[in-house]
């Protein structure tokens, strides 16, 4: 079944028409933040902004809206492309579809972040998950559940800070992905992509963000701020994460869902 229903998902990704009855039997989770004012971004990032250009009725008696917004690339629920921390590696434009969908595997840390706001994912946990589900299969898209989620929109047990500027980073506090597992996941298995429910895929304390690094060098793309995590069972999903398409951009907002067969 999961066979299948990712190859329908690749052919609607790819253009390709298929019937609304593929998906029957199943649900669609959204694992995307909405973007308002509320939505968090990095200390140093210009936040989210829609201005009305207009809004009402028209002179010619009809109803229309219209609005402008700006924020910077990274921020809410969003893709952090490999070209953000690796030269030469590729911009969001040049991700290549078949790397953002994939069988969704959900790495549960909740029970160790929830008290450690500091908590690096090791390699133990991935290794504790396969010895349970089976090896991390290729092509999958690596979630981290770090329970922050039921922070959003808190800015202060989010990420430990609702600062702005420079000096507010010193003082971010939310859990990673340690570098060690990191190098582990690209040396060892074929992931599309990883994510987690966080600002960041490196830790809040980080200076040098080195899982950043690790997972770009090999074109790992990562999926920050990602919501509704514990909605997902730890296997048998498929997710689909489609960026703004910004032509040299190193990351750009993204909508992120995950389909699960069955009732």
């Amino acid at each position: 079944m999961r066979t299948t229903v990712l190859t329908l998902i690749v052919l609607v990704a790819a253009g390709v028409a298929v019937s609304a009855d593929d998906f029957s039997g199943g649900r669609w989770i959204d694992l995307t933040h909405r973007f308002s004012k509320e939505t968090i971004y990095w200390p140093t990032a210009r936040g989210f902004e829609r201005t009305t250009v207009f809004e009402g009725m028209s002179e010619k008696g009809y109803y229309y809206s219209a609005y402008d917004f700006s924020a910077a690339e990274h921020g809410g629920t969003h893709v952090d492309a490999p070209v953000h921390f690796a030269k030469g590696r590729w911009t969001v434009d040049e991700i290549p579809l078949e790397r953002l969908i994939g069988p969704a595997v959900v790495v549960d840390v909740r029970s160790k972040a929830t008290s450690d706001r500091d908590y690096q994912v090791r390699v133990s946990d991935l290794v504790a998950w396969e010895k349970q589900y089976g090896k991390i299969p290729d092509g999958g898209i690596v979630l981290l559940n770090t329970g922050s989620d039921g922070y959003w929109p808190d800015r202060v047990r989010y990420m430990g800070t609702d600062g702005r500027g420079e000096a507010a980073v010193a003082n971010l506090h939310f859990p990673g992905l340690h570098p060690e597992a990191a190098k582990w996941l690209t040396e060892n298995r074929s992931i599309h992509a990883i994510g987690l429910d966080t600002p960041s895929i490196d830790y809040g304390q980080s200076t040098l963000f080195e899982s950043h690094r690790v997972l770009f060098e090999h074109n790992v793309p990562a999926f920050e701020n990602v919501a509704n995590l514990g909605s997902l069972p730890a296997t048998g999903a498929t997710v689909i994460a489609l960026p703004m398409k910004i032509g040299g951009g190193s990351g750009g907002p993204l909508r992120i869902i995950a389909f699960l067969p069955g009732g």
